[in-house]
């Protein structure tokens, strides 16, 4: 799936390609399959997949810290191969692992932060002072970081990305390991960061949840390319109707034939005991979907309708759900 056309984008990636080395007599692992998408400036884009879809991937190479094999990237007009070090003025990078020192205090770290970005002491300082406060860390700016909360930590580090004021920050799964009331946190601060300062953010997620609430735009990838993109609005309004669910108390392969006999019933796929469909009409659906199992001889645990959301939009265009895509299997590459 190409790139949509946005008027001088914030950020654009174009076909990237990249494979990495997976041991002696063994085929390339390919991260990226030919990946585009473009990301309008002042807005807040969405890369959504599962571990191992090559989030991470892409966000290294817009960021400089990895090279594509082949395709492109420019971010804020600038092409991230050839000029690498220009890129580097006028982004911010919130990694997955934090980049902070646990034995410094959060001042401390900031103004290091500062420094290393060419600002003078004065201007350091004070901006640290105001990103501590901005973040409600204000009154633990001199505890060594190594004693903070996870939400804490967090917001430390996008705190760090954001010292030298960046045109776009690139944050790499941003709420991952954080409580539910962290996690809330976080989301109210990126949506202020694009709707105040009118910064592009691009982040990375798996939580379903958060790039329905946050994402302007998003781009669902899997494998390694872009699958789908769009607002979620209009990637769930792309599915009619409800969506029907329904779980068996033993997977039966039968269930699939079965069910293709409801003529209200389309769109069917069978993911383990889960079997999932469509329809216009979800409550007159129902009852025949439940009937035809029953004289099939299938006991069902439990049957639930609802509107589309993103799980239904991963699945209709990959034949797999959101979940069973991040089950265990092969680790998205890192280095």
């Amino acid at each position: 799936m190409g790139a949509a056309h946005v008027a001088d984008p914030a950020v654009e990636a174009v076909d990237l390609v990249k494979s990495y080395p997976a041991g002696k007599n063994k085929p390339p692992i390919t991260a990226l399959r030919g990946l585009s998408f473009a990301v309008a400036k002042g807005t807040v884009f969405g890369l959504l997949g599962p571990n191992g879809a090559g989030k991470s991937t892409t966000v290294k190479i817009l960021s400089t810290l990895s090279a594509a094999d082949s395709g492109s990237a420019r971010v804020v007009g600038i092409d991230v191969a050839t000029r690498p070090e220009r890129v580097r003025r006028v982004i911010g990078f919130v990694s997955q692992k934090s980049g902070t020192d646990p034995m410094g205090t959060a001042f401390e770290n900031l103004l290091l932060a500062g420094r290393l970005h060419g600002m003078p002491r004065r201007d350091a300082r004070a901006r640290a002072r105001e990103l501590l406060t901005r973040f409600g860390l204000a009154d633990a700016a001199n505890r060594l970081v190594q004693t903070y909360s996870g939400g804490m930590a967090r917001r430390l580090d996008v705190a760090l990305g954001l010292m030298h004021r960046p045109q776009v920050l690139f944050l790499d799964e941003p709420t991952a390991g954080l409580d539910p009331h962290a996690r809330s946190e976080m989301w109210a601060e990126i949506a202020r960061m694009a709707g105040d300062e009118q910064m592009t953010v691009l982040l990375t997620t798996h939580y379903l949840e958060e790039a329905d609430h946050l994402a302007d735009r998003l781009a669902i990838v899997d494998q390694g390319t872009v699958v789908a993109a769009g607002t979620p609005s209009e990637l769930k309004s792309g599915l009619r109707g409800d969506a029907v669910h329904v779980e068996l108390a033993q997977p039966d392969d039968r269930a699939l034939t079965v069910l293709r006999t409801v003529s209200e019933l389309r769109d069917i796929t069978m993911d383990g005991g889960t079997v999932r469909g469509r329809t216009d009409d979800g409550a007159r659906a129902l009852p025949p979907v439940l009937a035809a199992l029953d004289e099939a001889g299938m006991t069902v645990t439990s049957a639930t309708l609802a509107r589309p959301s993103l799980d239904d939009v991963y699945l209709r265009h990959t034949g797999h759900s959101f979940d069973a895509a991040a089950a265990p299997k092969a680790l998205e590459v890192t280095e």
